[in-house]
C-alpha cells in the first residue's frame, strides 16, 4: 500500500471517529504519519484536556485506524 493510500485510509478512520468526539465538544486532527507505521494525531477542544483521552485514543481511535490501515502499529497523541 502506498503512503497516499495509507493517509487516505487514516483520514477515513478519523472521519468515522470525529462525530463521537464532536458530540463531546472535541475533535481530532492528523498531524503526521511516520514510516507508514506510526500515526500522530492531536485531540482538540474538550478532548485535549480530558483525563480519559488516553483511553479514547487507544480503544477508539487506534482500533479504528488499524481497522482501516492494518499496517499502522501505533497512534500517538501530540499536545
Amino acid at each position: 500500500m502506498t503512503s497516499i493510500e495509507i493517509k487516505n485510509n487514516v483520514e477515513k478512520a478519523l472521519e468515522e471517529i470525529r462525530p463521537f468526539l464532536q458530540s463531546d465538544g472535541g475533535d481530532i486532527s492528523l498531524v503526521s504519519i511516520d514510516n507508514n507505521t506510526s500515526v500522530k494525531v492531536r485531540l482538540e477542544g474538550a478532548c485535549a484536556g480530558c483525563n480519559i483521552n488516553q483511553m479514547t485514543l487507544k480503544t477508539g481511535v487506534e482500533m479504528t485506524i488499524k481497522k482501516h490501515a492494518p499496517q499502522i502499529q501505533e497512534v500517538i497523541n501530540v499536545e
